[in-house]
């Protein structure tokens, strides 16, 4: 076992275990690799939503990556939930320095409830510090058009968006469709190349934290050497199955069964 993979997640907290970094705990574990996590902020919430966060201090995440990248190296890093531009410059600062490989930002704006988690002052220090560190970005139709400021209501719109994106920071863009209204079809643009992964609606109103989900079984995938085409297949088929599994907690949307293949 002196060769597993070992993910770093860098995210915020959710104390009832739906998102963040508990959420992306599991998905590690269920792809047999070694979890690690720096908290970025602690939060209230539940199914029903967000009450309240508590935004970790910059010095206090700066001092958990090194203790991380001093003892464990990460073979890939999640970014999640970063809750302010000093935040946001603080975990860029420290990727720079430790020459972090195999980077998944998920630019999280808003909760799965619609509680917004970042002002316009993180949104341009994320777009201007993380993105250009990033090898893939997974943001859903809101949070590519927030980045872009294209409008994105169709297909061909997620393709100018993802095409802007990739011109700007040279990486590769996964855009979730799921809140199109023809389709569901996620895509992915790198190099230059398209590709759309079908995806047919499934009847579970019970997603919180999927995005949170799918980055983080992407960043498994890459460390684990998958092209970045396969990886994000094997992370889709992984969602899909969480979500099918028809988990019900909660009096709001409730979570996914992350460990759905050892049930």
């Amino acid at each position: 076992m002196k060769d597993i993979k070992k993910i770093l997640t860098i995210a915020g907290s959710d104390p009832s275990g739906g998102a963040g970094i508990q959420a992306d705990i599991k998905v590690i574990t269920a792809h047999k690799m070694y979890a690690m996590n720096v908290s970025t902020g602690l939060t209230v919430q539940n199914t029903t939503g967000i009450r309240d966060i508590f935004v970790i201090p910059p010095d206090f995440i700066a001092a958990q990556i090194d203790a991380i990248y001093e003892d464990i190296r990460p073979d890939a890093v999640k970014v999640g939930m970063v809750g302010n531009d000093a935040i946001v410059r603080t975990v860029a600062g420290k990727l720079r320095e430790k020459k972090a490989e195999n980077i998944v930002l998920d630019p999280v704006i808003t909760s799965t409830s619609g509680c917004s988690l970042i002002t316009s002052e993180t949104l341009f220090a994320m777009v201007e510090e993380l993105l250009p560190l990033a090898d893939i970005v997974t943001p859903n139709l809101a949070e590519a058009a927030a980045i872009t400021g294209v409008a994105i209501t169709d297909k061909d719109s997620m393709l100018r968006a993802a095409k802007a994106l990739t011109e700007r920071f040279s990486t590769a863009v996964l855009i979730k469709g799921g809140h199109l209204v023809e389709s569901a079809d996620d895509l992915l643009y790198a190099d230059d190349q398209v590709r759309w992964y079908k995806q047919a609606r499934i009847d579970n109103a019970n997603t919180h934290g999927t995005g949170c989900a799918l980055s983080t079984a992407i960043a498994c995938g890459m460390a684990a050497g998958k092209p970045l085409t396969i990886a994000v297949e094997d992370a889709k088929a992984y969602i899909t199955g969480a979500i099918r599994a028809g988990l019900d907690l909660g009096k709001g949307h409730g979570p996914l069964l992350h460990m759905w293949k050892y049930m």
